[in-house]
């Protein structure tokens, strides 16, 4: 089986239930994920397994409304772990980006540019949790051959998104997932999977196992 390291925790979400329910989309296609909060630790020093996982929400907490949560969980990405991540990427290795990834690390200038895209606040917001509507858009192989979906998750709206990045899927005209080569590796971003209940959509469970298979530079499947 691949390894999967998953980089879990942060405010506002389960993270414990929704990193155990992508460890277990992914198991379906041979991948085996070990799963960890301690995200500076575990890229303190090179990691030989082909993909990691950003399933998490730290950052610096700067805004004022945060103050009471700041001291527990403000955080800021090492040097060494940043190296860690680029020289994963370097090697060829997949970096699968859930959600508030797109939050995370935002003392680091180069990582919208390695995920394709980036929360900012104010700008950036979601209206409420609810059913949405998903369209998928071409025939990039994580996407080929699958249907519109509707599933309980929230829409980012209004990410910092470079302008090369094609989406996948998207969502009110929002981007939502996005594939792309970074250096010798590749990155999928997937903004949705709030809670486990958009792991119950079958469609997104498709949509994962591909994006797995595709980061591990594995034959992908056509078939829903």
């Amino acid at each position: 089986m691949a390894r999967n390291l998953i980089l879990s925790g942060g405010l506002f979400h389960d993270f414990e239930a929704t990193s155990a329910a992508l460890a277990e989309v992914l198991a379906e296609v041979g991948v085996e994920s070990e799963i960890t909060e301690d995200i500076a630790g575990a890229l303190s020093e090179p990691t030989e397994v082909p993909l990691i996982t950003v399933n998490a929400l730290r950052w610096r907490m700067d805004l004022d409304r945060f103050a009471d949560q700041r001291e527990r969980w403000r955080f800021e990405l090492p040097a060494q772990a940043r190296t860690t991540l680029l020289d994963h990427l370097d090697r060829g290795g997949g970096l699968l980006c859930m959600h508030t990834a797109a939050i995370c690390f935002d003392d680091w200038q180069g990582w919208p540019r390695v995920l394709g895209g980036c929360w900012t606040w104010p700008k950036s917001h979601h209206p409420p949790l609810g059913w949405t509507g998903v369209r998928v858009h071409g025939g990039h192989p994580i996407v080929a051959g699958l249907r519109d979906f509707d599933l309980v998750d929230e829409v980012y709206s209004d990410l910092d998104v470079l302008p090369d990045v094609r989406p996948l899927a998207s969502a009110n005209g929002q981007p939502l997932v996005w594939a792309r080569p970074v250096r010798r590796g590749r990155v999928v971003y997937d903004a949705l999977g709030h809670d486990t209940r958009s792991y119950d959509n079958e469609v997104h469970r498709t949509l994962l196992r591909r994006a797995a298979l595709w980061l591990l530079k594995r034959p992908v499947e056509f078939s829903e």
